[in-house]
C-alpha cells in the first residue's frame, strides 16, 4: 500500500522572520523542520507527499521527504493541475488527506489532554480527498477551500504551530526525545535520552545500544547489536551488524559487521572497513579499504590504501601518499605484516604474506613473502655517555 496522503506548503515566510530561507527549513539538530515534519508523518502512515515550494528551495525541501515514499512537487505560482493528478492515483479507499499550510510540528507524544483548556489550532488541517478533487474542477481558490471545507487539526492530534526560531529552540528538545522514544519502542537501547542525538531518518537495528553522546546525522543505517558510543559522531554512515564504535568520528564511510573501531579513531570519506576487522585508538583512515579481520590497532595514518584480509598494521605506520601535487595509492596484500614506525611512500605495494621491518621507510615495492627492510643500520659508540656527561 503506498499509504495515506499529505500536502505540504513550504511558504516563503522570509521577509516575515528575517531569516535567509522559510522556517520549515530552518535547522532543528542539523535537519530542516520538514525534515522533522515528514519523518513524523511517514511514522503515522503517511506515504505520498505532494509539496509546494518556491523554485529557490525546491532541491533543499525534495530532500527532507524520506526514502521511498512517493512524492510529487510542484512550484508554488499554480499547482492546480499536478495536485488534481496526485489525488486521483490515491488509494480508492483513502477518504481524507492532511493538509499543512505553514510552519508546523507533528508530535503525537506530547498531545494536549488538558481537558480544561481549549484546543489550540495548528497550521494543518483535514481535508475530503474527494471533495478537494471536485473544488479543482471549478473556479478554485485554495484560501477559500481551506476555511470553508476543511477540519482545522489542534494540539489534541499533535500539531503544533510554529512562528519563531525561539519556539523552534523550545522544541529542539521535544523532538529529539520523540524520536529516541519511537526508536526504543523499536528495540533500540538508549542510556541518556538527554546527551543522545539522532536525525529523523537514520536506521537503527533491534539490540543495538546507543550509549551517552552520541551523534548520528544524514543517511546513516546501523545494524542490529551493535553497541554505538560513547562519545561518537556518524554522520552518513553505514554500519553492519554486531559492530562496536566507541569513542571515535566517522563520515561518509563504511563498516561490515562483527568490527571493533576506537577508541579515538577517525575514519573519513571513502572509507571500507570490512568485517571482523578493527581500527584502534587514534587511526585516521581517508579512502582506504581494510580487508576482513585486519588490525590497525593504534597509532597510524592511511590514506588512499588497500589493505587486504588479516593484514598486521602496527604502531605509529603511515602512508605517505600526498607529494604535494599528487594523491599516490599505497597497496598491502592478504597476511601481511608492516612493522611499528613505518612510512610507505606511495605509489608503493607489499606483497601477500610480506613483511616489513619495524622503522622502515619503503619506497619500493615489497614482493610476496619477502621481508622488506629500509633503515641506517645501528652503529654502537662505546662509553660514549661516560665520556660526555
Amino acid at each position: 500500500m503506498p499509504g495515506r496522503s499529505a500536502i505540504l506548503f513550504v511558504i516563503d515566510d522570509t521577509q516575515k522572520t528575517g531569516l535567509p530561507h522559510p522556517l520549515m527549513l530552518q535547522q532543528v539538530m542539523g535537519a530542516p523542520l520538514l525534515k522533522w515534519l515528514s519523518a513524523a508523518l511517514r511514522d503515522s502512515q503517511v506515504g505520498r507527499f505532494f509539496l509546494v515550494c518556491r523554485e529557490e528551495y525546491l532541491e533543499q525541501a525534495k530532500a527532507c521527504i524520506p526514502a521511498g515514499a512517493e512524492l510529487v512537487t510542484a512550484r508554488d505560482e499554480n499547482p492546480s493541475d499536478l495536485l488534481h493528478v496526485f489525488l486521483s492515483t490515491a488509494d480508492e479507499a483513502e477518504e481524507d488527506l492532511l493538509i499543512v499550510a505553514g510552519p508546523v510540528i507533528y508530535a503525537p507524544c506530547f498531545a494536549s489532554t488538558d481537558p480544561g483548556r481549549a484546543p489550540r489550532l495548528a497550521n494543518a488541517c483535514m481535508a475530503s480527498r474527494k471533495e478537494l478533487m471536485q473544488a479543482l474542477d471549478g473556479d478554485f481558490s485554495f484560501g477559500s477551500f481551506l476555511k470553508e471545507h476543511t477540519d482545522a487539526c489542534t494540539d489534541r492530534e499533535g500539531f503544533f504551530s510554529v512562528g519563531s526560531v525561539a519556539e523552534l529552540a523550545d522544541w529542539q528538545p521535544r523532538l529529539n526525545r520523540q524520536l529516541l522514544l519511537e526508536l526504543a519502542k523499536q528495540g533500540v537501547e538508549i542510556w541518556d535520552y538527554n546527551n543522545c542525538y539522532v536525525e529523523p531518518g537514520v536506521e537503527i537495528g533491534i539490540g543495538t545500544v546507543l550509549m551517552p553522546g552520541v551523534i548520528l546525522q544524514g543517511k546513516c543505517t546501523v545494524g542490529y547489536g551493535c553497541v554505538i558510543g560513547p562519545y561518537t559522531q556518524l554522520t552518513n554512515v553505514q554500519v553492519g551488524n554486531h559492530t562496536r564504535i566507541d569513542s571515535s568520528h566517522l563520515e561518509d564511510c563504511a563498516v561490515g559487521s562483527n568490527a571493533q573501531i576506537g577508541p579515538y579513531a577517525h575514519l573519513r570519506e571513502g572509507t571500507q572497513v570490512s568485517a571482523g576487522a578493527k581500527v584502534g585508538a587514534f587511526v585516521e583512515l581517508k579512502q582506504t579499504q581494510v580487508g576482513e579481520g585486519s588490525q590497525i590497532p593504534h597509532l597510524a595514518y592511511l590514506g588512499d590504501a588497500t589493505v587486504g584480509s588479516e593484514v598486521n598494521v602496527g604502531c605509529g605506520v603511515v602512508t605517505a601518499n600526498f607529494d604535494r601535487r599528487d594523491k599516490s595509492a599505497t597497496q598491502i596484500g592478504d597476511k601481511a605484516f608492516v612493522g611499528c614506525n613505518t612510512v610507505l611512500v606511495a605509489p608503493v605495494s607489499v606483497g601477500k604474506g610480506a613483511y616489513v621491518a619495524a622503522g622502515s621507510t619503503i619506497t619500493e615495492d615489497v614482493p610476496a613473502q619477502a621481508l622488506g627492510i629500509a633503515r641506517a643500520h645501528q652503529s654502537n659508540r662505546k662509553e660514549w655517555a661516560l665520556k660526555n656527561k
